[in-house]
């Protein structure tokens, strides 16, 4: 592959990975963080039904997400790849693993709508109805949480892949290592113990997304291009 085409390659890697971190900030932070009142099953059911088109954005978002983070995915395997082929496989196995998660982790996002269409649903009480809706949503975040512990390896992974490769700026790729770091402890600490993953502050998410936000903006905007040799004395 020459360099033309390899620089295109990283553009739309970052292109994709701009795509993913958008469609998942839009189905986090605008759609569930306006709509789920945390332990409130019967607000929450409520607001659904008032904005079932909303719900269903936040959904076709998650899609979306995938879909980018599958291009992503590939993209920089083919791009990372010569410089440690293992380690690019090992590393997409782990991001894979992740989408596989999220992808069925939207059955329970799709759950509250099967709930809430024609409920009451026969023998089954409304306050049952908004319990369920509230216990599969709780379900989703935490196997949300779960992809978090893929995908946080995957980081570690690609970060050290393009320290190595010399393709982009080592503080870049620290800043992806950072995140994928911040993703896999406090992760981890919540599945251990949910006490401690309720204390560890929600500022620390910023860490990941400023690390992947900074990897994506530069591959889109420079590319990954090849180092240059190094100059042999004469």
């Amino acid at each position: 592959m020459d360099g033309k085409a390899e620089r295109l390659q990283a553009r739309l890697a970052g292109l994709f990975y701009i795509g993913t971190i958008g469609c998942g900030m839009f189905a986090e932070a605008v759609v569930r963080a306006a709509l789920i009142v945390p332990g409130n099953g019967r607000e929450t059911m409520r607001n659904i039904a008032d904005y079932p088109w909303l719900y269903r954005a936040g959904g076709a978002s998650d899609v979306a997400m995938l879909c980018c983070y599958l291009a992503v995915t590939a993209l920089l395997y083919g791009l990372f790849a010569p410089t440690g082929r293992v380690l690019a496989r090992t590393a997409a196995l782990f991001s894979l693993t992740g989408i596989a998660v999220l992808a069925g982790n939207s059955l329970l996002h799709l759950l509250p709508l099967a709930l809430i269409d024609g409920a009451p649903h026969p023998g089954i009480p409304m306050a049952e109805v908004q319990s369920l809706v509230r216990i599969s949503l709780s379900l989703h975040n935490d196997l949300y949480g779960i992809s978090l512990l893929f995908f946080g390896i995957y980081c570690l992974l690609t970060g050290w892949l393009a320290i190595r490769s010399r393709r982009l700026p080592v503080a870049v790729g620290a800043l992806l290592m950072a995140g994928g770091a911040v993703h896999l402890v406090a992760r981890s600490l919540a599945l251990l113990s949910p006490a401690i993953g309720e204390a560890i502050p929600g500022q620390l998410d910023f860490v990941p997304l400023l690390g992947e936000g900074a990897f994506a903006i530069w591959l889109l905007l420079f590319g990954a291009p090849r180092p240059a040799a190094p100059e042999i004395s004469p």
